[in-house]
């Protein structure tokens, strides 16, 4: 039995595969670039924690890699990019982000993401049912589209995850002072969800670490929690 009909048995929603068409709503796999430089200084040099998730923005030893030069070049137009990273051990789906721009992600060992729409946040809330859970192999390049919601990756063994995180440059750092005035001042209802740069995010209103943050609490339904085989 391969670890995708495994997470299938474990879970009570359908764990589909970023090989699946179903995924093509939502982003698309790179192939070409050679990643191995980025997923040895994973590998090497980047923690997973003991409990709970380290994100970190940018890392200037992975961006300045020819890959980094390359990724730059051509999936973003030559725009700057950050490259930084997300380990950790998240079991659960309960709140969203999104960005303008796209994100790509390097799955350095196995895990699952869970995907929405943006578009789909009606006056601030989203329905969670919407969303679908897909698993990402092991050294899998993929593009999230700027309209998919997406948030932490969830680990599918004991180890946990790491993901490689390539976003627009200053994504996901804090607001100047006068970016959060802007915020709220601003008449846009859309802003209430904006938490950091590039970074709009809305939270179901149990996820305690975000609705500190500032995080809006606009998630409805289920708080949901995935499972993996024992002992992986």
């Amino acid at each position: 039995m391969s670890l995708l009909e495994a997470l299938n048995t474990c879970n009570d929603v359908k764990i589909l595969s970023v090989e699946d068409k179903e995924f093509l709503n939502y982003g698309k796999i790179l192939s070409g670039y050679d990643v191995t430089p980025l997923l040895t200084y994973m590998e090497e040099g980047t923690p997973i924690p003991e409990e709970g998730n380290i994100y970190i923005a940018s890392v200037p030893e992975m961006e300045e890699t020819d890959v980094a030069k390359e990724l730059q070049s051509t999936v973003y137009g030559g725009m700057p990019i950050q490259i930084g990273y997300c380990n950790g051990r998240n079991t659960t789906y309960n709140g969203f982000e999104y960005h303008k721009g796209s994100e790509i992600n390097i799955a350095v060992n196995d895990f699952m993401l869970v995907l929405g729409h943006s578009y789909d946040i009606e006056n601030n809330s989203y329905d969670i049912s919407q969303a679908q859970v897909f698993f990402v192999p092991k050294g899998t390049v993929i593009e999230m589209y700027q309209t998919t919601l997406h948030l932490s990756p969830l680990r599918v063994c004991d180890e946990g995850f790491k993901d490689v995180v390539i976003l627009p440059k200053g994504t996901n750092t804090p607001l100047k002072d006068e970016e959060k005035n802007q915020k709220n001042n601003a008449g846009d209802l859309e802003q209430t969800l904006l938490l950091a740069r590039n970074k709009w995010v809305i939270a179901h209103p149990d996820r305690e670490p975000l609705i500190k943050q500032g995080a809006h609490p606009g998630v409805m339904g289920e708080n949901k929690e995935l499972f993996y085989p024992k002992g992986v």
